[in-house]
């Protein structure tokens, strides 16, 4: 049993959700995402919530059935709040510079990095060492972050690198003499 799986996605004021030809379309304040349904898992709008059942008792309906209840629940909270990454940048003359749909990033390499933001997405660079992105899809936010720190992950060492705000770096100990 599924205890994620049990509990109802409510639907906040502002937004509507809608079942149709196997794809979930919810609606809110901040834009309109949609998913496809998958057959092991029903789907019942009901008023104010969405319920999430398996559609029979086989193994793979029940390991469905809470990860598509949690997809779900995303799209609710994408459409309402949006999600956000931030990204800090540790390294002497590392730095970050959004430029429009681009992010432009020094890393220490030879030339500097470009990358185009995708479609959704907003990036933000409150000061040169902090890269905040936003959107209202999940995925497409940490698809985009896991790219960005691709370019230069945090070594262990000196911690030099790219990492997510509140992600620990665990530090190697030095030669011993």
């Amino acid at each position: 049993m599924s205890r994620i799986g049990k509990k109802p996605v409510a639907i906040p004021s502002g937004v509507t959700a809608n079942i149709e030809e196997g794809t979930l379309t919810v609606k809110g304040p901040k834009g309109t995402l949609a998913m496809g349904l998958s057959d092991l898992i029903d789907y019942k709008v009901e008023g104010e919530e969405i319920q999430v059942n398996p559609a029979n008792d086989t193994k793979q309906a029940r390991a469905y059935w809470g990860m598509q209840r949690t997809l779900v629940s995303n799209l609710v909270e994408g459409v309402t709040d949006g999600f956000t990454k931030v990204l800090e940048i540790s390294g002497v003359g590392y730095r970050a510079q959004a430029q429009g749909k681009k992010l432009k990033l020094q890393l220490g390499y030879s030339h500097d990095v470009d990358l185009d933001v995708p479609e959704g997405l907003e990036v933000k660079t409150p000061d040169q060492t902090t890269v905040e992105i936003s959107g209202i899809d999940k995925q497409a936010v940490g698809q985009f972050a896991a790219e960005v720190r691709r370019w230069r992950k945090p070594e262990p060492y000196k911690g030099k690198g790219i990492k997510y705000r509140g992600e620990y770096v665990f530090r190697k100990e030095g030669k011993k003499k």
